[in-house]
């Protein structure tokens, strides 16, 4: 028997809830812009950008809370990087960059010299297959 119900359309739109996520401070209707979690196992507080979902045991602050926010006695508190502001990549990471692309382009040569020169410069290993290598106990 088919229903003569159509689709679902209980979802009456509502002035109350507001689809902007608040502070959680008490009494504080601010908009949140930072997320705040707690780190009990290290004694300590990280506050970076507001979280993609509400969690159960994060605080979403406003930003006046956020610059004002103190962590009890012997914690640390650690502000992450709001990642909205594109971060320029230093020289470091750069050179990190090509080094990986450099050495990417080359496996043929690593794998030629792999034949039979690894194990002469390696006594430990036994056998290679790919990126693994079967290593001899010290012991024998």
């Amino acid at each position: 028997m088919e229903s003569r119900r159509g689709p679902l359309k209980s979802a009456v739109p509502s002035n109350v809830v507001s689809p902007v996520r608040r502070c959680s401070r008490t009494a504080c209707g601010r908009p949140a812009v930072a997320t705040l979690t707690y780190v009990y196992a290290d004694s300590t507080a990280v506050l970076g950008p507001l979280a993609t979902y509400a969690e159960p045991h994060c605080y979403d602050l406003c930003a006046e809370h956020s610059e004002r926010l103190t962590a009890p006695r012997g914690w640390e508190v650690v502000r992450l990087l709001d990642g909205s502001a594109p971060a320029q990549p230093s020289g470091d990471d750069l050179e990190a960059l090509a080094n990986a692309v450099r050495e990417a382009a080359r496996p043929q040569e690593r794998a030629a010299g792999a034949g039979g020169g690894s194990r002469a410069a390696d006594p430990m290993e036994v056998a290679r297959r790919g990126h693994l290598r079967v290593l001899r106990s010290p012991d024998n």
